[in-house]
């Protein structure tokens, strides 16, 4: 009988604990989805806007060159989906190659050499041949897509987080606890007497101690996570950035048609005169090119309908609120818990309830939250030398997307993270053995930047203690590899 309530008892406080993360892990699961959706169908909508554009303009001259403008939406597919494509790179590129392709075209009777288009090139920056626009659109892209991206794995980082810490395994004290709590008071014929709201507060802190270990660096998580969605909110908001990229790029072509007798005149001067086209072949290549056309002006009315249904605008007012709620959800746990009446008598029954040992008012404090303040606490035996590794895990995770986070709010670029979108976790508790534990001592993070972080105390104090015994030899291993992590960065 007793093992049969002992595993009722571990089952309803598992359903307690994924009855309340469950929702804020399908929240940000759902809010990932709908933004990498938005992001992906923006990029399609521009694209599909740029090539019409252009085709309507310049129609068999757009043609022959599209390649150069699907090489450049390519790359920034490739950029969000966490290709190794540094953006700076590779719109410097677009723009050299771009000015090679015109300055043929406003230059036709002559013949220009692979060798003479990259001396061209290399007078890209000096010549500014496509006025501020480069400049300009270079500072947008990067900032947007930089801040975009991050996003977008943040949200993906706080969802597998949640997923995992949410699968608790409570130890065998905290069986035992449990156990007490909840079913305990049927052997004394208290049926309908439910525990002490206290009482559940203090098994609860003490079964979910590495839980509240993670709420420090969850908040600072969801702080960063808000400054970034000012970015998205800015001036730099990928939508405002992409939605008119093809008339800021024809804006460049209009100015380098206008600029092109001066632009020639500086690159003949530094690249030397060009060999001239014999008549026939000069002749030809002008009416080939009839690259006399202009853009139209921009029709808002002719643009593709919003991407993925909404407006950036729409997204981030609606994830902000989400966020500003999950602040203090570890810490909150324990409380929210024991709210249900399932699990315990509320605030204002303090002497008709289940203590521990009757029916009668609890006089035991509340103990604080996390591993290290369950030291004293006197429901729940908690060996506060050995750290959830799962959880730790996870503390790394937060803390290393943090500084991701960071440093994409200042705007600069960040390494991407190979976040899969179904990843999880097993369960975890108050303290797990080397061996239950190694198959899941794996960083789902590539690689750490920005600056150093100190290692939080109880870790410290954690390895201190680590010194006999294969869990606590496991333990010194793992402290050891964070502060190799603090070397790396």
């Amino acid at each position: 009988m007793e093992e049969k309530y002992s595993q009722q008892s571990k089952h309803d406080f598992r359903n307690a604990v994924v009855e309340l993360s469950s929702h804020l892990q399908t929240t940000f699961s759902s809010r990932y989805k709908k933004f990498d959706e938005f992001f992906k169908e923006l990029l399609e909508n521009a694209e599909k806007s740029l090539n019409d554009m252009f085709l309507r303009t310049y129609g068999r001259l757009y043609m022959q060159n599209s390649e150069l403008f699907k090489d450049l939406f390519i790359e920034l597919k490739r950029y969000y989906v966490g290709g190794n494509v540094n953006l700076e790179e590779m719109l410097n590129d677009f723009w050299a190659r771009l000015l090679e392709r015109m300055f043929r075209l406003v230059n036709p009777q002559y013949h220009f050499t692979d060798e003479y288009l990259e001396c061209v090139s290399k007078y890209t920056e000096q010549l500014k041949p496509f006025g501020d626009v480069p400049r300009k659109l270079k500072l947008q892209v990067t900032r947007a897509f930089v801040a975009a991206r991050t996003f977008a794995q943040g949200l993906a980082v706080a969802r597998d987080v949640v997923t995992k810490v949410s699968a608790v395994n409570p130890t065998p004290q905290g069986e035992r606890a449990l156990l007490k709590m909840m079913y305990c008071p049927y052997c004394r014929g208290l049926l309908t007497v439910r525990p002490c709201y206290n009482y559940c507060f203090n098994v609860m802190r003490g079964c979910l101690a590495n839980q509240g270990d993670l709420d420090t660096e969850w908040n600072n998580f969801i702080d960063s996570m808000l400054m970034v969605a000012e970015r998205l909110e800015g001036p730099f908001n990928i939508e405002s950035v992409m939605d008119p990229i093809d008339v800021k790029i024809s804006d460049a072509i209009m100015n380098m048609q206008e600029n092109s007798v001066q632009v020639s005149q500086k690159v003949f001067q530094g690249c030397g005169q060009p060999k001239t086209l014999t008549q026939g072949r000069a002749s030809r290549s002008v009416s080939e090119s009839g690259f006399s056309a202009r853009f139209r002006p921009y029709n808002p009315e002719e643009r593709p309908t919003t991407a993925a249904g909404t407006s950036l605008d729409r997204l981030v007012t609606d994830v902000k609120e989400k966020l500003k709620q999950a602040k203090k959800f570890w810490s909150s746990l324990p409380g929210n818990i024991c709210n249900d009446e399932k699990m315990a008598a509320g605030r204002v029954i303090e002497d008709e309830c289940w203590n521990g040992s009757a029916k009668s008012r609890y006089v035991f404090a509340v103990t604080g939250n996390g591993l290290a303040n369950q030291v004293n606490n006197p429901e729940v035996e908690v060996d506060i030398t050995k750290p959830d590794m799962v959880i730790r895990q996870q503390i790394m995770a937060l803390r290393v997307m943090t500084n991701k986070m960071k440093n994409a709010y200042n705007g600069n670029d960040v390494d991407f993270l190979d976040i899969s979108d179904e990843s999880s976790g097993e369960g975890s508790g108050s303290g797990c053995e080397f061996q239950q534990c190694s198959p899941e001592f794996e960083f789902n993070v590539t690689e750490v930047t920005g600056k150093t972080n100190k290692i939080d105390k109880n870790t410290n104090t954690s390895a201190a203690a680590a010194s006999v015994g294969l869990s606590q030899a496991a333990l010194f291993f793992s402290i050891l590899f964070l502060a190799m992590q603090r070397q790396w960065r």
